[in-house]
């Protein structure tokens, strides 16, 4: 069929609540802030219910009733499977805690989470007759925008700071992207792409300067739900850098509670930062509602090293609302939970993800966490695409093997 059915009413402003018409090429609304996608929610809920999605695949497109894309052949796929939820009953039993499962993300089209927004942003723009995107990125966002563009026919400009990992800046431009590296931070390249956008006629996809990636990152929200049998954990630990992601989540937990797929509890939601770049977490310390841009930012976690996050609002909204709370945690404790979480129970996380587990242990020792709540930690992309320590002791096969020195 060329319809999906899809509830669109509107877009919405963050900050002002002010209506904008969908069906149109939006970016910020006249306030400069997010835009939100808002639907017939009763309409909605009366279209699809539980059951449906048992006979459809296992991608994150199952929810279409809660996409906005309209036209079916507007949809651009890559593969987007549903993420495992690991358990880490090792760890558990080390730490003395409640549950902890890993949204192991690494599984989505170009290895991370980035591809939900991106699926979404560019069959969007695909439907919107956009043919130019640009965007700035730490490594996967562009990873992922430069893939979906490929399989649309649209043409994408992506700009990295010089010190994002190289295995992300070839990975860009193999996948056909116009790749730039500038010596700055992932704002500064968001100023080449808002400063080009009239010269070189290109759409702006930075982090929330268009509608439609919280509506990809909400299906993380969507997922988790449905993987859980219609809960939520107690405590959600998310990479925090410009918190698409946990804007979406929080956005999917409302919807499902007005269509009364699940009830009114709520994860507490925890945004995870890196000690040398931390706004969100100096925001909430602060008691402020927006933050502060972040001055000479350093992380060994780039996709969280972001000094400006233009949805910081609605991510300190989210995290008080959940009676959830901000932390950081330093590059050497994120190194440290990448090793024991992959020599405990074997999963491989990216820093990013790493840094999750990290904010857990601090957050259980210092008891913001209790001893018996169910956490649930995202690792939003694989730890394959990250270096790893030289390894491997050398075996002389002209000597004879020395097998009790392996011991």
């Amino acid at each position: 069929m060329s319809e999906t059915p899809t509830f669109v009413t509107h877009l919405e402003c963050s900050e002002t609540g002010a209506r904008y018409e969908a069906d149109t090429l939006q970016g910020l609304s006249d306030t400069g802030k997010p835009l939100l996608v808002r639907y017939d929610l009763e309409a909605l809920g009366k279209s699809v219910s539980k059951d449906d999605l048992l006979h459809r695949r296992p991608e994150f497109w199952r929810y279409r009733e809660f996409l906005p894309v309209r036209k079916a052949e507007n949809i651009v796929r890559l593969g987007e499977v549903m993420t495992p939820i690991l358990p880490a009953p090792r760890m558990q039993a080390a730490f003395g805690c409640g549950e902890i499962l890993i949204k192991d993300e690494g599984r989505l089209p170009t290895g991370s989470f980035k591809a939900r927004g991106l699926a979404l942003a560019v069959s969007m723009a695909k439907e919107l007759g956009v043919k130019r995107m640009a965007m700035p990125t730490n490594g996967n966002a562009g990873a992922a925008m430069a893939a979906y563009c490929a399989a649309a026919g649209i043409e994408s400009y992506i700009f990295c700071p010089d010190d994002t990992p190289q295995v992300n800046i070839r990975e860009i431009a193999l996948q056909g992207a116009h790749t730039f590296v500038a010596n700055g931070y992932i704002n500064d390249c968001g100023r080449i792409v808002g400063e080009g956008k009239e010269i070189m006629n290109w759409f702006d996809t930075s982090t929330l300067k268009e509608p439609y990636r919280i509506e990809g990152k909400k299906t993380m929200g969507l997922e988790l739900a449905e993987q859980m049998g219609w809960t939520v954990p107690d405590v959600i630990f998310y990479p925090t850098g410009g918190g698409t992601g946990l804007i979406g989540m929080w956005k999917a937990f409302a919807e499902l509670e007005a269509i009364g797929w699940i009830g009114s509890k709520r994860p507490r939601m925890v945004a995870v930062q890196a000690d040398g770049c931390a706004p969100i977490v100096k925001a909430y310390e602060a008691g402020e509602r927006y933050a502060e841009p972040w001055e000479n930012a350093h992380t060994i976690a780039s996709g969280i090293r972001v000094p400006v996050a233009l949805g910081d609002f609605l991510i300190l909204d989210a995290v008080r609302e959940s009676n959830g709370f901000a932390i950081s945690v330093d590059d050497e404790s994120i190194n440290a939970a990448q090793a024991e979480c992959a020599k405990t129970d074997g999963i491989l996380m990216c820093p990013e993800g790493a840094a999750t587990l990290a904010a857990f242990k601090k957050a259980l020792k210092s008891g913001l966490v209790s001893k018996d709540e169910q956490v649930m930690l995202f690792n939003c992309a694989t730890g394959l695409k990250y270096p790893m320590p030289e390894a491997g002791a050398f075996i002389d096969l002209k000597k004879p093997i020395d097998y009790a020195a392996m011991g």
